[in-house]
């Protein structure tokens, strides 16, 4: 039986300095030297319910940015914790040999697809399938917002077991609670209640194990509502922040999508913690803040001048709104209330946009059933896979042909190959026809071709 649980939610946010470089440098701090967590315990991972437990290690003086919501339908905040302690070699190898991986979802081959990595942290060895029915749940949360909704066919979903010797996390339900668990997470992080920190470097130890890890969600056994982000975080692995949430905190779904926003999206926040706060840096890297006005963006046709007085599907219309990226002043966001500011909101257009071009940065349009490094014979079906409002058009020697139009599947011959003697090729190209994305050079991201060589 599954032991009570409790969760807290934090995040890790970019740093004000990162929001203030100019347009299109991003500043990614390595793994090893900006992660922060709770105490870093003995060599199974105990998790601590404050800080002062890391001061001990010598590691209070280092510390991480991270993102955190005080409730559901909340602002998020941010604010700095702990880095633990580097793992040792026993660590390491402990970590080596815990756990296995589990594929729950499975739409393509990793090269394909966007690869979501879900680590189970304070779930036992006789609790893992507990743990993989809890990141079906969660999954499948996450995929009821747009646009997860519509694209959803373009990720797998692994589960990474961590074996922890004890059930359930840190701080869950008070301060005073201690649990020995295998990543270290707890609530109460740095005495904020709802923030839950965990071990970066362990992560990145289990996340590892996954063939390909493109977004990776730290799942705790609790019932607590609560999580974090770590979004200053380039991992070896290749994936960008960490996200943590309670596995059984419904609310907690909505700061997974949120994080998202940053790890995908590459989305700022559009909060402000300072009602006298001002903006005065260099023009922010991020598509959805800016110091420009509505006027101003429409008229020097920047960032999301061409979503300009539309409806939004978070609420009013699109335009410049004062406040966003940690500042109340100096810098403006494209709608009053989206979830990149509020949980319980939708992402707007331009936060949509954001998003699907995220989606196809880690996953192809379409992908090769039929292999393309082999000759085909001019009888044989070549067939692709293709996601939802995708548009397949194909080529005989280079030039378009009206047959086959949108199917997946076509041999050689029916497309109008003749049985002459010659080489020839065949391809296809797909086309994601979503007007969800409307800036052109997103949309060269939404197409993607293959072809074959047609044996004599």
């Amino acid at each position: 039986m599954r032991s009570d649980k409790s969760g807290i939610s934090i995040r890790g946010r970019r740093t004000r300095l990162q929001i203030a470089v100019a347009a299109g440098v991003v500043v990614a701090a390595s793994l090893a030297a900006t992660a922060g967590a709770t105490a870093a315990g003995p060599d199974a991972g105990s998790s601590a319910s404050s800080a002062s437990s890391s001061s001990a290690t010598g590691s209070a003086e280092r510390r991480q940015h991270v993102e955190y919501f005080p409730g559901p339908d909340s602002h998020p905040r941010h604010t700095t914790v702990p880095v633990p302690a580097p793992l040792n070699h026993k660590q390491r190898t402990a970590i080596a040999g815990d756990g296995k991986v589990v594929q729950l979802v499975k739409n393509g081959t990793s090269g394909s697809k966007a690869d979501v990595v879900f680590i189970g942290d304070g779930y036992t060895k006789s609790q893992q399938k507990d743990f993989q029915a809890d990141v079906r749940a969660k999954w499948k949360d996450v995929s009821k917002v747009e646009p997860y909704a519509t694209y959803k066919k373009q990720f797998n979903v692994w589960a990474v077991e961590a074996h922890s010797p004890q059930s359930g996390v840190g701080g869950d339900p008070t301060p005073d609670v201690s649990k020995r668990t295998a990543l270290g997470s707890s609530f109460y992080c740095d005495g904020i209640e709802r923030l839950l920190c965990v071990n970066p470097e362990k992560v990145e130890a289990y996340a590892s194990k996954a063939p390909d890890a493109d977004l990776v969600i730290v799942l705790a056994n609790s019932t607590m509502y609560g999580g974090a982000g770590y979004n200053d975080i380039t991992s070896p692995s290749g994936y960008d922040g960490i996200a943590t949430a309670s596995s059984d905190s419904y609310e907690s779904s909505q700061i997974l999508v949120h994080e998202t926003g940053h790890s995908l999206g590459k989305l700022a926040d559009e909060y402000w913690d300072d009602e006298s706060s001002r903006y005065d840096g260099a023009e922010p890297w991020e598509s959805n803040i800016s110091k420009l006005k509505a006027a101003q963006l429409t008229a020097q046709k920047k960032k999301w001048y061409r979503w300009i007085g539309r409806t939004s599907p978070d609420g009013g219309k699109v335009g410049a709104y004062r406040g966003g990226g940690y500042f109340a002043r100096g810098i403006y966001r494209p709608t009053e209330n989206s979830i990149m500011r509020t949980l319980g909101t939708e992402f707007n257009l331009p936060g949509r946009e954001a998003m699907i071009a995220g989606f196809h940065r880690h996953a192809s349009v379409i992908s090769a059933t039929t292999r393309t490094s082999v000759e085909v014979r001019r009888t044989q079906t070549i067939t692709v896979q293709a996601g939802k409002g995708v548009q397949l058009r194909w080529y005989v020697d280079g030039r378009a042909t009206d047959k086959g139009k949108d199917k997946a599947s076509m041999t050689p011959r029916a497309l109008g190959v003749p049985a002459d003697g010659r080489a020839h090729k065949v391809s296809v190209r797909g086309t994601d026809t979503t007007k969800a994305v409307l800036d052109p050079a997103l949309r060269k991201l939404l197409t993607k071709k293959f072809t074959w060589r047609v044996a004599r």
